[in-house]
């Protein structure tokens, strides 16, 4: 498979296969309080749990486990606000390959904190007056790096698709399953497999109300773009789809939909309080369609997907402070 390849469930299944031994079969959690609310039955794939803090780990360890011997002796470099940066640091760290993360300056501390305890080199740029990929790119050329991107990469995309693989697998067939959507790697995976494993499944994709080019894009067939979104879903401040998601998105999935930054931090309140998960405000997205009932769910049996669980504390207690 090359790096031009659209990604399919046999990839999802060979991704599943690589990373056995590497990620953690994340608990899928349910919740009375929100069948009752929601009137449907509701399966919580706790990717906040996954090694690294979110879904991230899956496609890292898959790309980088997968790099020829000279790739892996030479490193590579990747640009993410912190989630994907995690991911590659700690994959890196397992299978000893040297890793470079472009970060914006302004990534939640804890991301980038966790980012070079695993032993990653961070580059800081400012999101406003930079461009992360020209970066990214640059660094490629001049340390002989390879590029591994945060979501528009097949081997990214099929990693990240085992994460809705083991839902079904474990919880039997799925009327909707709800994902979070930044530049699509996750959801455009997950689609994949959810809709090959329950043929029936409705796939709907979750952005930030800021962020709102994938939605834009489903619905007009055509790539839409966003500068820098203002949204506390820091991992979904994505400018556009990829390449590659784009068109697995128009093909697999069902919907999208969005959430106002306000019922975010509403529910993922309600994730620590009630079901006692710390989900980050990205992580949430998936959760707070449902619980806002963007949708109708009623009497189905919904798969949502939690992708992650870095939270900044001391903004999350900010945000509340000020009441965004």
């Amino acid at each position: 498979m090359t790096v031009t390849t659209l990604p399919t469930f046999d990839d999802v299944e060979s991704a599943a296969r690589q990373i056995a031994d590497a990620a953690h079969r994340t608990p899928v959690a349910t919740s009375r309080a929100v069948d009752r609310r929601t009137g449907a039955h509701v399966f919580f794939k706790c990717e906040n749990l996954q090694r690294g803090g979110a879904f991230k780990f899956r496609g890292a360890y898959n790309a980088l486990s997968r790099l020829s011997p000279d790739e892996r002796r030479r490193g590579v470099v990747t640009f993410s606000s912190g989630n994907h940066a995690q991911a590659i640091a700690l994959a890196g760290q397992l299978l000893d390959v040297p890793r470079v993360i472009v970060m914006p300056s302004d990534a939640p501390s804890v991301k980038r904190i966790a980012t070079e305890g695993y032993g990653g080199e961070v580059v800081l740029y400012d999101r406003d007056r930079e461009d992360r990929e020209a970066i990214g790119r640059r660094l490629a050329h001049e340390r002989g790096l390879t590029l591994i991107p945060p979501y528009d990469h097949p081997h990214i995309i099929a990693g990240q698709g085992t994460a809705a693989l083991e839902l079904v697998e474990e919880v039997g067939r799925l009327d909707m399953l709800f994902v979070p959507c930044g530049g699509g790697g996750l959801l455009s995976g997950s689609a994949i497999a959810a809709r090959k494993l329950a043929p029936g499944c409705q796939v709907v994709g979750v952005e930030p109300a800021a962020g709102d080019d994938a939605t834009r894009s489903f619905r007009t067939k055509q790539l839409q773009r966003v500068t820098n979104p203002k949204t506390i879903a820091d991992g979904a401040r994505t400018p556009s789809l990829g390449s590659l998601t784009f068109p697995l998105l128009l093909e697999h999935v069902s919907d999208m939909t969005t959430v106002d930054d306000r019922p975010l931090l509403e529910t993922m309140l309600f994730l620590w309080e009630r079901l006692k998960l710390v989900v980050e405000p990205t992580g949430s997205l998936a959760a707070a369609a449902v619980l806002n009932r963007n949708l109708d769910v009623k009497g189905k049996r919904v798969g949502v997907i939690l992708s992650g669980g870095n939270v900044d504390l001391r903004q999350a207690a900010q945000w509340i402070r000020d009441g965004l």
